[in-house]
């Protein structure tokens, strides 16, 4: 394996990927706006501000949260080490639930740029994006879809919505950007990161198997834990966004 190149040098050698990945949060971030605004015309309610100082609050809270969390990261038998799984999209969901979608993006972006202030980067941004991108593919969908129908029910398909669309996301966005991506990156072949899933499952041949049978799975584990927890405990603590929303 070669040795890792610069930041500067990745960000150059990445950068149809590192364009595309910013082009998708810009997509994340107006979808919340429209669905914000379009709930807020539906409820017959003058237009919410995006952060008010409760909204600015919850997301300063979770977003310390989710970073946290992001820290502690354990691997999965089923996929290479270099996946860590943690649960940092957790706080994201349950603070949209809470304030709105555009509050739970806020929640994932904020995390992020704490990651790369206080532990910087190694993949140019790219890996960084990525995160923000796949986490709120899992958030939107599902806060977008409860911010206009607020019941236990919706809440539930909202996580199940959710939880498909990051296992989508996630294997689309690993086979078309990432692993591409981080094969410039650290200067390899991509056989080498198929080689690295074959030694964890022998079915793995390739960059289809590799997020057929890692990256899907990882991804689906990640949405339906996520949820569980999510749907579980905000019973037990939406009390205490609605008092401070008086």
């Amino acid at each position: 394996m070669n040795e890792k190149k610069s930041i500067f040098q990745t960000i150059a050698e990445s950068s149809q990927y590192f364009v595309a990945l910013v082009i998708l949060i810009v997509v994340a971030f107006a979808i919340t706006v429209l669905a914000e605004k379009l709930a807020a015309k539906r409820e017959g309610k003058q237009e919410d501000k995006l952060l008010n100082v409760r909204k600015m609050a919850i997301v300063g809270v979770f977003s310390a949260v989710s970073f946290v969390l992001m820290l502690l990261e354990f691997p999965l038998p089923f996929a290479p080490d270099f996946y860590k799984f943690d649960f940092s999209d957790m706080p994201a969901l349950i603070g949209g639930f809470a304030a709105g979608p555009f509050t739970g993006v806020m929640i994932e972006f904020i995390k992020i740029l704490l990651k790369i202030v206080i532990k910087g980067t190694s993949s140019g941004f790219v890996g960084e994006i990525a995160n923000f991108v796949i986490g709120v593919s899992f958030v939107v969908p599902a806060t977008v879809i409860y911010r206009f129908h607020k019941t236990r029910n919706v809440a539930l398909i909202s996580c199940l919505v959710g939880t498909v669309c990051i296992t989508l996301a996630g294997s689309l966005l690993n086979a078309f950007f990432l692993l591409p991506a981080y094969a410039i990156i650290y200067g390899m072949d991509m056989s080498i990161l198929v080689e690295m899933g074959t030694k964890v499952n022998p079915a793995i041949t390739n960059v289809t198997t590799f997020c057929l049978f890692a990256v899907a799975p990882f991804n689906l584990l990640k949405g339906i834990v996520d949820s569980v927890i999510t749907f579980v405990s905000y019973k037990h603590i939406s009390p205490i966004f609605k008092s401070g929303n008086k």
